[in-house]
């Protein structure tokens, strides 16, 4: 479980609905999904099926920020997945259509912040035990 890389749940979440698999009719994902009235007179909080994805995603990028403390083997393994699954976003992001959203660019940067920090912490990880 700790080499699989967690960013892949919300791409996969995105790519079914952006392709029709998860909500049949055709919904879009920056449709509202939810009103919540606000404590203001006329205010109220409207949540798109982005903003719960999004939400998601920085869910699964705290768990991957905390696993990229570890310094074994399959944390190696898990940064490079991370990395493949960084370079599908981003490929999806700049050639498919309903990938250009900025709910998918900042779900692309969450995959970017997930790479970064798992390769940083690996290498002082690996610079503390070699002693520099």
């Amino acid at each position: 479980m700790r080499k699989f890389p967690l960013m892949i749940l919300p791409i996969a979440l995105y790519n079914l609905i952006a392709f029709g698999l998860l909500f049949s009719g055709g919904a879009d994902i920056a449709d509202p999904w939810l009103h919540l009235g606000m404590p203001t007179m006329a205010g109220q909080w409207i949540i798109s099926v982005a903003d719960l994805v999004i939400f998601a995603g920085l869910g699964c990028l705290f768990i991957e920020v905390l696993k990229s403390t570890s310094t074994s083997d399959s944390s190696i393994t898990n940064h490079v997945l991370g990395m493949l699954v960084l370079i599908v976003a981003i490929v999806e992001f700049l050639l498919m259509p309903p990938f250009a959203t900025s709910a998918f660019f900042l779900l692309s940067v969450m995959c970017g912040l997930d790479v970064l920090a798992g390769f940083i912490v690996t290498t002082v990880g690996a610079r503390k035990d070699i002693g520099a």
